[in-house]
């Protein structure tokens, strides 16, 4: 049985990402934004105004390296008309076998106008009989209503 690649890096771009009222154009709008990795360009899915926010998707983690110790983070990027960003949003993980990490991060004190990766946290890669979905979420649901926020996406990167 031949091995399969292993990857040391993976984005998760926007589109990747279930984003709840991610296609209604009074609440997302779909913007091209450059990829240092690639060197393309990459709908980023900026925010209009929302209340609930909520953003997740599912990885597979059979594509990891078993063993070796992965972070993971949202890339992310806070416009000047950022604003109701009042309550921490929860930055999270769920891995197949149920151990989950979240945080809560305060946005209103990210820097403006410049790209950041915010940690959710850090896992060891399951050998493949434990392999599974994990999935990774941002969540803040609470009023006032939110702005001004650009997420690229999800970045899943080895540590060792």
């Amino acid at each position: 049985m031949a091995q399969k690649p292993r990857q040391s890096s993976i984005t998760l771009f926007a589109r990747d990402l279930n984003i709840t009222w991610g296609d209604d154009k009074r609440y997302w709008n779909w913007i091209p934004v450059h990829d240092a990795c690639s060197n393309e360009l990459v709908d980023a899915a900026e925010l209009i105004k929302v209340c609930y926010l909520d953003a997740r998707t599912k990885f597979d983690t059979s594509v990891l390296d078993p063993g070796t110790r992965y972070e993971v983070a949202f890339s992310l990027m806070m416009n000047d008309n950022a604003e109701g960003w009042v309550y921490p949003v929860k930055l999270g993980f769920v891995m197949p076998n149920e151990f989950e990490d979240c945080r809560d991060v305060d946005f209103s004190k990210l820097e403006k106008n410049k790209s950041t990766e915010v940690p959710i946290g850090q896992f060891i890669a399951p050998s493949e009989d434990k392999a599974g979905k994990m999935e990774i979420y941002m969540s803040e649901t609470k009023e006032p209503w939110k702005k001004g926020m650009v997420l690229k996406g999800v970045v899943i990167r080895s540590k060792n």
